[in-house]
């Protein structure tokens, strides 16, 4: 009896361990699926669509002069994304109690506290409003509304063994939870600490850019909450010039502080399509001034384990002679 070579048995066979490499000699129909060459038994099983034409790349531009740490888009990412709520936690140190990004948390409020340690509390409280409002500043408050970077050069990306991250049409970096195994060599690849193994799935997970979103047309759920506009999101030409302008003004307006993070290539690390408008040193807000792509110290280490291991062998060849 001949072998019948459309898909209609294809799809009606049984696929086990038993059969899946008797697939090998089956042939491809003429259009779909694509042969690639490569893993022949598994990838005739399955359609295989071509990938999505590159669209417009897309950026987020976070402005942190008029950010009021809110925190209404943590709130819409958590919504939108069904994350779990954290349970309360009263940390003592900060009014900031999310803490920072992780697998349940994809959008993180910083709350920057620059104030004395010394706090003058024998002083006479103002006894007008003219009096409290001509009072010397003590300190003031930084707010940074965080998330993935969606580096262009990403790291994660070119760390996962699985392929489970990939760059989507629109520019972000998008994790395929259903393919990830949860290896964490994209949390050891991020400079940023973003990526986090979600101790419930095992996956690692992080901002998706509301990727379903940007499919469907809209804006990302965070910059739609956003209550002054501190988050913006669009074309990625139309957000840097947005942002060059706004540091110009700040700067012109006696704010010389101001300054533009992941806007333009670092030295040692490409740019980001999710920068920052910041008030204080990168290092304040707790980023790199300059990030390094650890791949770069990849070489070394294997230089010192490869003389590590020579000495070894060395020592030991003594011991025997």
């Amino acid at each position: 009896m001949g072998r019948t070579t459309g898909r209609e048995e294809l799809n009606m066979k049984s696929i086990n361990s038993k059969n899946i490499f008797d697939v090998v000699k089956e042939k491809y129909a003429p259009d779909q699926p694509k042969k690639n060459h490569k893993i022949d038994p598994i990838y005739s099983l399955f359609d295989r669509n071509d990938p999505l034409p590159k669209c417009q790349e897309l950026a987020f531009f976070t402005d942190t002069s008029i950010c009021t740490g809110c925190k209404s888009c943590e709130v819409a990412c958590k919504q939108w994304n069904q994350l779990e709520s954290d349970p309360y936690h009263w940390s003592g140190d900060s009014y900031d109690n999310t803490g920072d990004l992780s697998a349940n948390n994809w959008r993180h409020v910083k709350f920057i506290e620059r104030f004395s340690e010394k706090n003058a509390v024998d002083r006479p409280a103002p006894a007008t409003i003219d009096a409290l409002l001509k009072e010397p500043k003590a300190g003031k408050w930084l707010f940074m509304s965080d998330q993935c970077k969606h580096c262009r050069t990403s790291p994660c990306h070119e760390a996962c063994p699985t392929g489970a991250i990939v760059r989507n049409e629109f520019g972000g970096v998008y994790y395929q939870t259903d393919i990830c195994m949860g290896c964490g060599m994209c949390v050891a690849a991020c400079p940023f600490g973003v990526p986090e193994i979600s101790p419930k799935s095992g996956h690692s997970m992080k901002c998706a850019e509301c990727y379903d979103r940007l499919k469907d047309g809209l804006r990302p759920a965070c910059q739609e909450a956003c209550t002054t506009g501190a988050i913006q999101f669009g074309p990625r030409e139309l957000m840097v010039r947005e942002a060059r302008d706004r540091v110009n003004y700040l700067i012109t307006h006696g704010h010389p502080e101001a300054q533009l993070y992941g806007v333009d290539p670092f030295e040692n690390y490409d740019s980001l399509n999710s920068f920052y408008l910041l008030m204080d040193k990168p290092e304040v807000y707790g980023l790199p001034s300059d990030p390094v792509t650890p791949t770069k110290y990849m070489p070394g280490d294997y230089l010192r384990g490869a003389a590590t291991l020579i000495l070894c062998a060395a020592a030991i060849a003594a011991c025997l002679v």
